[in-house]
């Protein structure tokens, strides 16, 4: 929902140096992703030309959110577990990684749970559909699993990265329609779309599987970094405009109605991944104008952010919220300026969450050395 990881990213040289345009590309999804979601719940669609090219613009760029989000957090736990001096199960990033994916399995069940309902005796369906923060920590999970079998086998797990995430696009017309009845509801909803969840692991671990691929390569000599960009670039736009007539071509070249022609007339994954791309080379190529405290706040706060706006819209734990108080209410103008006043709400209170935070700390090392 980009990465919700509120990690800093060293440099090959181990100095303390960040990777500002992934900062940026954070804080660019995390702001995607509330103006989304405020305006797909209080935008009155009624009021609106559906036809006019703002709004296809729109609809169009609230596809991108989601595969940012996960392909930005398989590249940078790659990234960090690779280049941290120590390596193998002695990775101090082990255990960061797996702390992260059991807060964010803790939050992603708790934003979506109704308290008055439990306290009456009942679970509110919504809680069993699994969150965009499940799959991102379960992403991270399969990121270090894959990392340590493959360390001890000294293999190069890059390019095993890219062919898993390339495999499960590909495949992705044979399992969309699994149900998987055999398992629990709540460990089904995991797996595929069928279960009726809006993210589930297959296909969306196939972004955060070819992010790690990007965090094992790209990264490694940013001295070329204009270069890789305009790479990207490249790379984006030939997967948004030809990757469908190359699948089509493929399938004439092996057999008709294979795989690749289900994919080339449903592509919307390796579509997606263009779009990721463009805007990773396009941040890459604004890197020196990024670097600032702003993205780097916005950047680094993804998830106090994303919970913060799921209490606001959503009403997490009291089940009152903008959605419901409000519902498709709002005409186009409002709502371009409602995105704009929720978004600077969220900031501000995790803003202020954060300082208050800094402070407690501060005044409990003040009480430490005071006593010694």
């Amino acid at each position: 929902m980009a990465n919700i990881l509120n990690n800093s990213v060293a440099s090959n040289s181990g100095m303390n140096k960040r990777l500002y345009y992934l900062d940026a590309l954070r804080g660019f999804a995390i702001l995607m992703m509330l103006q989304g979601h405020f305006v797909s719940s209080m935008l009155d669609v009624q009021a609106v030309d559906t036809d006019h090219f703002l709004y296809r613009i729109w609809q169009y760029c609230r596809g991108f959110t989601a595969p940012l989000f996960f392909t930005i957090s398989g590249w940078i736990i790659a990234f960090l577990l690779l280049k941290n001096p120590l390596q193998g199960l002695q990775n101090p990033r082990i255990k960061k990684g797996i702390k992260r994916f059991i807060q964010l399995i803790f939050w992603g069940y708790l934003i979506r749970l109704n308290l008055p309902m439990l306290f009456s005796g009942k679970i509110n369906s919504s809680f069993l559909k699994v969150d965009v923060l499940q799959i991102i920590g379960c992403g991270l999970l399969f990121i270090i699993l894959v990392y340590i079998g493959f360390y001890y086998l000294k293999r190069k797990v890059g390019w095993l990265f890219l062919i898993l995430g390339v495999v499960i696009f590909l495949y992705e017309p044979v399992y969309s329609g699994l149900k998987f009845d055999n398992l629990p509801v709540i460990l089904a909803s995991y797996l595929t779309k069928a279960n009726g969840g809006v993210f589930y692991l297959l296909p969306w671990l196939g972004y955060v599987s070819i992010g790690a691929f990007f965090g094992c390569f790209i990264t490694q000599n940013m001295v070329l970094k204009d270069v890789v960009a305009a790479l990207l670039i490249v790379l984006g736009l030939l997967l948004i405009y030809k990757s469908s007539s190359l699948f089509i071509q493929i399938d004439t070249w092996v057999n008709y109605k294979t795989i690749f022609y289900k994919v080339a007339y449903n592509n919307y994954l390796f579509i997606r991944l263009g779009d990721v791309l463009l805007l990773t080379g396009l941040f890459m190529l604004l890197d020196k104008l990024l670097r600032n405290r702003w993205w780097k706040f916005v950047g680094t706060k993804t998830l106090d952010l994303y919970i913060v706006h799921y209490f606001i819209l959503f009403g997490s734990l009291t089940g009152i919220g903008l959605q419901k108080l409000y519902p498709k209410s709002l005409n186009a103008l409002e709502a371009v300026f409602g995105a704009l006043a929720f978004i600077s709400v969220c900031i501000l209170l995790v803003y202020l969450i954060d300082r208050l935070q800094l402070n407690r700390v501060r005044r409990l090392f003040t009480t430490i050395s005071d006593r010694n």
